[in-house]
């Protein structure tokens, strides 16, 4: 879970002031060691720490904390204004070229996701109904055009390339020229990395950035890396003045040194987070969000975000007029898990909730095996059992079992839990009707 360790020794210090109905100095020092504390063991530059600490102290024993009426929820109120004030205060949007098209120079160390997170990014911008090119100039590392040109493949996007015999500065210029004939608005560099900062690679990327002048130099980190991430930054933001960083591999960083040191030492913002290995797991950074999260305050509009661009629309439309009508089939059941997958791992959805409980979420494991055993179930039954279950008979079930390599009483247990879901469901339809004789809104489940 992103954060993990850092939100929950945080929302711990924090806790014993929420419970205070007066605060003294002496309480917030104590409040302020532990938060020191916490953040150095996740891995947050000393310097960062420190004036973070100045900060949120300055302000706790001020007039607003100790002449309120509740002192402990006014501190974790500056200390989350803080917080995202630290991440950049709000989202860093992609600078766009007013002439198109717009260039994106992609920059970063080998093995922090840089061809990855191209197309990830350029899978963002298909989305957005933007036509862009993906530029294969790293002509050094072995496989890295045709990795390039198997993720365009899966996301359906067009691969620029001309082999590795040419230098790279070359390439860059001709997709320029090709892009802009193809009539592409934008133009993703990928670039080549090295294990370590060199000259040879600092060279290679000023000289591309001369020749194709981008609206954006992004540097890609790997959130995992902590302090390590921090000074790679500082250093390509010395040597090339980036416009922003992307973090990848936010979703196992579980520490938070880089999201929380990276744009304090650079002054450059987060742009976008990796949360997940799939095409489609690039996600804006939000500051105040991330805030929210880490102190337990939960994430709704990103979680509103995740759901409406995951939910088909008129498949929910769908779904609403069957459950109304009482027609809401086995099918109908797998294609909402199936939705409900799209939509990411269950204890990060719960995380974006007010309230829940981080130590809560810990115990949560949901089994990506018995999800696929109730897919093996449906998919191993006629038309006619999926539509009306309750043909399926002893004989039928041992027929289900044998086809979907399960048990009869695996059978058996999904089809009690989809009688539960129908029974459920005909309540909300009965509130619905009711609510709608009472002349009142619409229930707000559907």
């Amino acid at each position: 879970m992103v954060f993990e360790s850092l939100s929950e020794k945080l929302q711990n210090a924090l806790s014993k002031l929420r419970s205070k109905g007066k605060l003294t100095e002496k309480d917030v020092d104590l409040a302020m060691r532990e938060v020191r504390l916490a953040l150095l063991e996740a891995d947050v530059n000393y310097k960062v720490v420190k004036d973070f600490v100045k900060n949120v102290k300055s302000r706790a024993i001020g007039a607003e904390v100790m002449e309120s009426l509740t002192p402990g929820q006014q501190v974790v109120k500056i200390v989350n204004e803080e917080l995202t004030k630290l991440m950049g205060e709000k989202e860093a949007k992609l600078n766009t070229s007013p002439n198109p098209p717009t260039v994106v120079l992609m920059c970063g160390l080998q093995g922090s996701g840089k061809t990855t997170t191209s197309g990830k990014l350029a899978n963002n911008l298909l989305k957005k109904h933007k036509n862009p090119l993906l530029v294969a100039c790293d002509v050094y590392r072995p496989a890295a055009i045709r990795q390039l040109e198997v993720v365009g493949e899966k996301i359906g996007v067009s691969v620029f390339s001309m082999g590795d015999k040419i230098n790279p500065v070359d390439i860059a210029k001709a997709a320029i020229e090709y892009g802009k004939k193809n009539n592409h608005d934008w133009i993703i560099i990928d670039t080549a990395g090295r294990l370590h900062v060199d000259e040879e690679l600092m060279e290679e990327l000023q000289n591309i950035k001369e020749a194709v002048n981008p609206s954006e130099i992004l540097l890609v980190v790997d959130a995992m890396t902590g302090q390590d991430a921090v000074n790679v930054a500082e250093t390509f933001n010395q040597k090339l003045d980036i416009t922003g960083i992307i973090l990848t591999k936010l979703d196992g960083d579980a520490r938070g040194g880089a999201a929380l040191s990276i744009r304090a030492v650079t002054g450059k913002p987060i742009k976008f987070a990796g949360m997940g290995e799939k095409l489609d797991q690039l996600e804006p950074f939000h500051p105040d969000r991330m805030a929210s999260r880490i102190l337990g305050m939960g994430d709704v509009l990103s979680l509103i975000e995740k759901a409406q661009a995951s939910i088909d629309e008129k498949k929910a439309q769908e779904l609403e007029k069957k459950i109304m009508s009482q027609q809401f089939t086995l099918d109908d059941f797998l294609d909402q898990i199936d939705q409900v997958r799209n939509l990411g791992p269950l204890d990060e959805l719960l995380g974006m909730i007010p309230g829940v409980n981080s130590k809560a979420l810990k115990n949560i494991n949901v089994d990506e095996k018995e999800i696929v055993k109730i897919q093996a179930i449906i998919q191993s039954m006629t038309k006619e059992e999926r539509i009306n279950p309750s043909i399926i008979d002893s004989s039928r079930r041992k027929r289900i079992a044998n086809g979907s390599g399960t048990s009869v009483q695996d059978v058996n247990k999904l089809l009690k839990q989809f009688k539960e879901t129908k029974k459920m469901m005909k309540k909300f339809s009965d509130m619905e009707k009711t609510m709608k004789k009472k002349g009142k809104r619409k229930f707000p489940f559907f």
